[in-house]
């Protein structure tokens, strides 16, 4: 027999890591209360079975990381600081309680290892399960929070880490076969894109304080995600295909350098960032990213116009492509 609602809410916040100083009553009461010393962001991002993860596929732990990363990449296009988290658990009844717990578990991996404190949420009965996640995070101090309207025509363009990964990882857990058999460390490497994401909140404290003019997370892919910066910018982006930085083990999961590129351009969930700078800050930039332990690969330029361009060496160009919530699939989570 399950656990009582109230039982298992006791259970998930023993799990839970201590609240941070901002927080002077966290979860367990009607609500939390937070004291913020500045201006905040806020955002909100939830993952459903069927259309970001499979059960059978990632399991409690992993769905609880992917929930929390995937919220806090916001947060880490933003420049923020991360401070509180509000996690609502919509879960079908048949639900063993101890996926549950696992959920709890993975959401706590990730709040310790970010400095989030889980201040509150809810847990409901639902057709299929589902994790929703609102994310507070904070102005620092000496930075303004980077928004995606101010590229400027001259600016560079640029990406952190490398791009593909978590796109190939899926081909990996569905039906769809690999191009080429991976080694079990290589294939651990790809599958930790989707299990275990990290959201990149120290490089987008080093890109706000070294001159970013306007910064989103690639989520719904890099072509998609150019294109939302470029519109909030009124601004027209190039891109040069041939210098996305593709994640290891792409070329062999898809079976070509041209389709790993590609899948590199409109694959979504890497949770990196792509980012505008005014040419004389790229240098900074890279050496402050550098310091985060991910590498910044200049991508391409800001131009006046509308819209994005993906250019391939000789003169085609990629379609720029993502993921749409409306049209559906596994390849992104907002």
């Amino acid at each position: 027999m399950p656990a009582s609602e109230f039982d298992l809410i006791a259970a998930i916040n023993e799990r839970l890591p201590t609240a941070g100083q901002r927080v002077r009553v966290s979860s367990g009461d009607d609500a939390a209360v937070v004291e913020p010393a500045g201006a905040s962001a806020v955002s909100v991002d939830a993952i459903v079975e069927g259309i970001h993860f499979r059960s059978e596929d990632f399991g409690g732990r992993a769905i609880g990381r992917k929930a929390l990363a995937a919220a806090l990449s916001d947060l880490a296009a933003m420049g923020a600081e991360p401070g509180e988290a509000y996690v609502v658990v919509a879960a079908p009844v048949e639900l063993p309680d101890d996926v549950l717990l696992k959920i709890a578990d993975g959401l706590a991996e990730v709040a310790s290892r970010e400095g989030v404190t889980v201040a509150g949420g809810d847990l409901v009965n639902a057709p299929v399960l589902m994790v929703s996640v609102t994310v507070v995070g904070y102005e620092r101090e000496g930075s303004s929070l980077i928004t995606r309207a101010g590229a400027r025509p001259g600016d560079l363009v640029a990406v952190t880490g490398a791009l593909g990964g978590a796109a190939a990882a899926l081909m990996g857990m569905g039906e769809t076969k690999l191009a080429t058999p991976l080694s079990d460390e290589r294939q651990e490497t790809l599958l930790n894109h989707q299990l275990d994401p990290v959201p990149r909140l120290r490089e987008g404290e080093a890109l706000a304080t070294s001159g970013a003019t306007a910064m989103i997370d690639v989520s719904d892919g890099l072509g998609a995600d150019a294109a939302h910066l470029a519109a909030a910018s009124g601004v027209r982006l190039e891109i040069d295909a041939e210098r996305i930085p593709v994640a290891d083990g792409v070329v062999e999961a898809t079976g070509s350098a041209g389709a790993a590129l590609e899948l590199a351009a409109s694959g979504g969930e890497d949770f990196e960032l792509l980012v505008t700078l005014p040419p004389e800050r790229l240098d900074a930039a890279d050496k402050a990213v550098s310091g985060t332990g991910t590498a910044l690969t200049e991508v391409g330029q800001v131009v006046k116009g509308e819209g994005v361009t993906l250019r391939l060496p000789g003169g085609g160009e990629i379609q720029p492509r993502g993921f749409d919530q409306r049209r559906g699939s596994l390849s992104g989570s907002g």
